[in-house]
């Protein structure tokens, strides 16, 4: 370990690329909320683009540095400061042991990651990868998704309000999912689903009529209807998402969802 916590975040936490493949044990996947602004941080330091970084949200930690390493911060911007002077995100930063991390306040963005290595990176990032990254995460564009096996169970009125209406983040949003406040929605009939496997960004509907989005550490199943799926590459944008966030959602297919995420995945390994 190369640093350690001397003022604990309020649900700071290491994480990974998840642990897929066991959901059928009851095993949940978790790992990053935002993969692109964890594979950036991994990105600036040339480290393996999977690698394990510390994902912060605010309030966040104060950590203090062990040895001296190379750092890099990506994703939110909570204004870190290092012994009390303003750092920049999305580069590597030299640091020196003892030096204290903080982070003041959100300005933008819901979670940040922290990406540590002993090594100086070889060689620099392209910026045109940063400002893809920083315009893919922080715009107002629709949210995409495929529909579900429940889509042609609502009632015409919910689609219209889906395809239609804003929503709004709230504050229960978390890891496990993110609650939308926005119009009731309802199915033409009232219906009992067989649980079925869910996965992270799988959108159900609440007996309250409102969705839930799950994200990293949702259920390995679950029993409401499934409306849709967020597409792979607009889910960074939605954890990105603060209190309030309007949200407006677009219809998309697999095959646009699939060619999304190679191309962004191509600009990483370019």
């Amino acid at each position: 370990m190369s640093f350690k916590i001397i003022k604990k975040g309020i649900a700071d936490s290491w994480q990974d690329a998840g642990n897929y493949g066991q959901q059928h044990l009851g095993i949940q996947v978790g790992g990053y909320m935002d993969f692109l602004s964890a594979q950036l941080a991994n990105k600036i330091l040339g480290n393996a683009l999977d690698q394990q970084v510390f994902e912060i949200h605010f309030p966040a930690s104060t950590i203090e540095f062990e040895e001296a390493i190379f750092i890099a911060i990506t994703g939110a911007n909570f204004i870190p400061v290092l012994n009390e002077k303003s750092i920049s995100i999305n580069e590597c930063i030299k640091i020196n042991k003892g030096d204290q991390l903080q982070f003041l306040q959100p300005i933008h963005g819901r979670i940040a990651y922290l990406a540590i290595s002993k090594k100086a990176p070889k060689e620099q990032v392209n910026p045109e990868l940063i400002e893809h990254i920083e315009s893919s995460l922080f715009n107002t564009s629709p949210i995409r998704f495929i529909p579900g096996p429940a889509w042609n169970d609502l009632t015409a009125g919910s689609i219209q309000h889906i395809m239609e209406t804003s929503f709004q983040t709230t504050l229960q949003s978390n890891r496990m999912g993110f609650q939308l406040a926005g119009p009731h929605l309802s199915t033409i009939e009232p219906k009992s689903y067989l649980s079925s496997g869910v996965t992270k960004g799988t959108m159900q509907l609440l007996p309250s009529g409102q969705i839930i989005i799950l994200m990293a550490d949702h259920q390995t199943i679950g029993g409401y209807p499934n409306l849709g799926q967020i597409i792979l590459v607009d889910l960074p944008r939605l954890a990105q998402m603060a209190h309030q966030t309007p949200i407006h959602f677009r219809l998309c297919n697999l095959t646009t969802a699939h060619e999304q995420f190679q191309f962004i995945q191509t600009q990483f390994t370019n």
